[in-house]
């Protein structure tokens, strides 16, 4: 069982975290992305405009930290979907801004997710944690 693990060369042990898989990182960001049209349609603030770019950028970046570098693309695209639908063009319609302006969105969206998530990447070495019973194998053997 793998409690603690560090990277090589490092001196610093953190818990072993579980990163989401693909699917569930797309429905998390998903679900999110709509919670988050909720709180953005609360404040006045769903429009095209700095405002919700930026939290739906934090929105895929938050849902990146907790997910697995390959669900990057994922992430990015539910982000762009949401961003899209309630955002952008309102009413839940998806709209096409043009192939530029709307890849310019799915990449930021996307490599926020990634940057966060290739942290869990970096090879890191198991560290076993064994517990010694008090009094055995503690003592030195002549030899």
């Amino acid at each position: 069982m793998r409690m603690y693990s560090a990277r090589p060369g490092g001196r610093r042990y953190r818990p072993v975290l579980d990163r989401l898989p693909v699917a569930v990182s797309g429905t998390v960001a998903l679900v999110a992305g709509g919670a988050l049209a909720l709180g953005l349609g609360w404040l006045g603030e769903l429009h095209a405009g700095w405002f919700p770019y930026i939290a739906y950028t934090g929105l895929a970046a938050l849902a990146g930290g907790f997910s697995r570098p390959l669900a990057a693309p994922v992430v990015g695209m539910s982000a762009w979907l949401c961003c899209n639908a309630f955002a952008e063009h309102r009413h839940a319609e998806l709209g096409w801004s043009g192939t530029g302006t709307e890849s310019e969105h799915f990449v930021l969206f996307t490599a926020a997710a990634l940057v966060l998530s290739l942290p869990a990447a970096l090879p890191r070495r198991a560290i076993r944690v064994e517990r010694l019973p008090v009094g055995e194998g503690t003592e030195r053997r002549p030899g």
